[in-house]
């Protein structure tokens, strides 16, 4: 056997770097996301106020579920890997140390999830989701039900995205379980 021929340990753990890279990017991506919905938000009510037209409210909803569920499906890849990391990559490194070693690998995977502040936090961004994502979407919707001029179109527009706001609203609230 050469001396440059890889070692399965070698090949796992290159694997970890690759999928804790992968987790960091989308871990940078998904919190700006946040950033850009309050920069969009901030800009659609700025323009339908000085406009004077509720009706551009409507530009929200879809937005703003558009923006959530790349949140949400970015959130939940970053868990994914976590998960990858813990109860697959993990333990197959682990197989690779003699035993008696008292190993354990990549031990911050699990260890950050014993904090006991943990799901006090996870409730706190589980409500800043459904705000960001759905509570301000649903408000503009309310502020074109009450003061719209909208004819039938706009008004059966603004149902169908109240439905997928709700809908979004619920798949946040599933992952939050889940998680």
């Amino acid at each position: 056997m050469a001396e440059q021929d890889l070692t399965v340990g070698q090949l796992l753990l290159a694997e970890y770097q690759t999928v804790k890279d992968e987790q960091k990017a989308r871990i940078g991506f998904r919190d700006n996301l946040l950033y850009v919905t309050l920069a969009v938000v901030a800009a659609v009510i700025a323009a339908a106020a000085q406009a004077k037209q509720p009706s551009m409210l409507l530009a929200l909803p879809p937005v703003c579920v558009v923006l959530g569920w790349t949140y949400l499906v970015n959130d939940e890849k970053i868990s994914a890997i976590g998960r990858y990391v813990r109860d697959d990559l993990g333990p197959r490194l682990a197989a690779l140390v003699p035993s008696g070693g008292g190993f354990t690998t990549f031990g911050w995977e699990a260890y950050h999830r014993t904090d006991a502040r943990r799901r006090a936090r996870k409730t706190v961004q589980t409500v800043i989701d459904l705000t960001a994502f759905c509570a301000v979407p649903l408000a503009a919707l309310v502020v074109f039900w009450v003061n719209g001029d909208g004819g039938g179109l706009m008004i059966t527009l603004s149902v169908l995205e109240a439905l997928a706001v709700a809908g979004l609203g619920s798949q946040v609230v599933w992952y939050a379980r889940v998680a």
